[in-house]
């Protein structure tokens, strides 16, 4: 029996691309196959978009010799640039390589020096100090790579290209400190279940929230806040005119007054010819505030009608994105079950953020026209103070909470997706070259966190990240 009972299992086991390498090596392999995967791969897929384009909008003849002959070394210098030690893929191998190799002579260094705490102890801090000592030199290494010269070469050069990196760790890490903390509460506290289970479910969209909340305000009044493809994405999907940002944005800085003339009655007097409304409307000295049907863009007088036709107009607009993506993923296993299961994410996703995008709007109309006025008052100065950040606050809080539309196992992810970006928001995107090392102490000591924490246990990790991770460092 012994025999055909090994010979069935060796058969079934499967074998992995990585099993012939030395298990030390692994991780440092993998992270560059995946940094570089993730640096070149959309730059390739862009390339391939422009080539295709012509083709499929029939302007094949128009073109493109020119572009043809040029693709080709584009290629080149895209897969060649990918390379560049001194680039990301290099920054995950030493990243991922080093958390693992030098764990092992930092244990056996911490074996004789630490003798009387336990196995256990010695274990973690040497993979902690690994990990730190890695991801120290791993970001030092990014950093080195300096951008091109500014023409104005009296300008002092300044650092911060690493930054959005660095707040996505320690988003992570505060993650993981925070679930522990939780975690060791539970174990120790007699609160009613009720209460726990409450404080579970409504975490991750409260993350979310109060992230959407930071990000949304940011867009609005500070958008160099914010990476400028971020802030372009955000533009597209709220599909606001301009001067309406501007003319709240000069209303909380005291340049815009209603009731009184300071030369602002040109800014929004374009939109209302525009969309053939009054020219009154967009003069703060005589109509204030300006009605919310300029915000509405002359959809409707109303803001309930109004909120339906933004979110009809983004639904449409998401499902766009979302349905072939979820198409495109129902192709690796092809079944009817699998098409439905895709389409309904894309609705769902699509929902979410129509839904993220009407309440921003309806809570911008709600506080200006609804419940505002009836609670401050009618006056100039109330309306001044409404239009001074109250309902641009009011939209940023109500629209994060779209997310309780989407799966719980989502809300997790797309919390820890937004979190680091509004942490972002909270400092300054550039800063002086001599502080760099401030900013490698934080990446190390919150990237020392995670490793630690998924090499012990890679559910305390969450979401896809996590997965992916342990994925990565996984040594057997």
């Amino acid at each position: 029996m012994g025999g055909p009972t090994s010979t069935v299992i060796t058969r079934n086991q499967k074998t992995k691309w990585d099993d012939t390498m030395p298990p030390l090596l692994r991780p440092l392999v993998k992270a560059y196959l995946i940094g570089y995967t993730s640096a070149v791969g959309p730059r390739i897929l862009t390339l391939l978009i422009q080539h295709v384009k012509p083709h499929i909008t029939g302007a094949r003849q128009k073109c493109h010799d020119d572009d043809q002959r040029r693709q080709l070394p584009s290629l080149g210098q895209i897969l060649k640039g990918g390379l560049d030690p001194q680039r990301f893929p290099t920054f995950c191998a030493l990243l991922a390589g080093g958390s693992t190799l030098c764990e092992i002579p930092l244990k056996s260094l911490l074996d004789k020096l630490a003798k009387n705490n336990s196995d256990l102890t010695r274990k973690r801090l040497s993979r902690f100090l690994a990990s730190f000592l890695s991801a120290y030199l791993s970001l030092k290494l990014l950093q080195s790579k300096k951008p091109p010269p500014k023409d104005d070469e009296s300008q002092k050069p300044t650092a911060g290209r690493t930054l959005d990196l660095t707040f996505f760790t320690i988003t992570r890490a505060l993650d993981v400190l925070g679930a522990s903390l939780w975690s060791l509460y539970l174990t120790h506290s007699p609160s009613p279940s009720a209460f726990k289970s409450l404080i579970k479910s409504t975490t991750d969209p409260a993350i979310f929230a109060l992230s959407s909340a930071l990000v949304m305000w940011s867009w609005f009044y500070h958008p160099d806040m914010l990476p400028k493809t971020y802030n372009k994405w955000i533009t597209s999907a709220a599909q606001i005119d301009y001067s309406l940002i501007q003319a709240l944005q000069r209303c909380r800085e005291g340049t815009l007054i209603y009731a009184k003339e300071t030369g602002q009655a040109e800014l929004l007097t374009p939109l209302c010819q525009k969309l053939n409304l009054p020219e009154e409307w967009g003069d703060p000295a005589v109509s204030y505030p300006f009605p919310c049907e300029l915000v509405h863009l002359g959809v409707s007088p109303s803001c309930e009608i109004h909120a339906i036709s933004r979110f009809v107009h983004s639904f449409i607009w998401a499902s766009k994105t979302y349905l072939p993506l979820s198409l495109l993923l129902a192709l690796r296993n092809p079944n009817l079950k699998g098409f439905k299961r895709a389409i309904v994410s894309a609705a769902r996703s699509s929902a979410f953020l129509g839904t993220f995008i009407t309440l921003f709007y309806y809570g911008v109309c709600l506080t200006r026209t609804r419940i505002g006025p009836h609670i401050l008052g009618k006056t100039p100065e109330a309306c001044n103070k409404i239009d001074g950040g109250i309902c641009v606050g009011t939209g940023c809080f109500l629209c994060g909470w779209s997310i309780l539309i989407e799966k719980p196992g989502r809300r997790k992810d797309m919390g820890m997706f937004v979190a680091p970006r509004a942490l972002a928001t909270l400092f300054p995107r550039r800063y002086d070259v001599d502080k760099e090392w401030r900013e490698r102490l934080a990446f190390a000591a919150s990237t020392a966190v995670v490793v630690t924490a998924v090499l012990e246990k890679k559910e305390r990790v969450r979401g896809v990240f996590g997965s992916l991770l342990s994925g990565v460092l996984r040594t057997d």
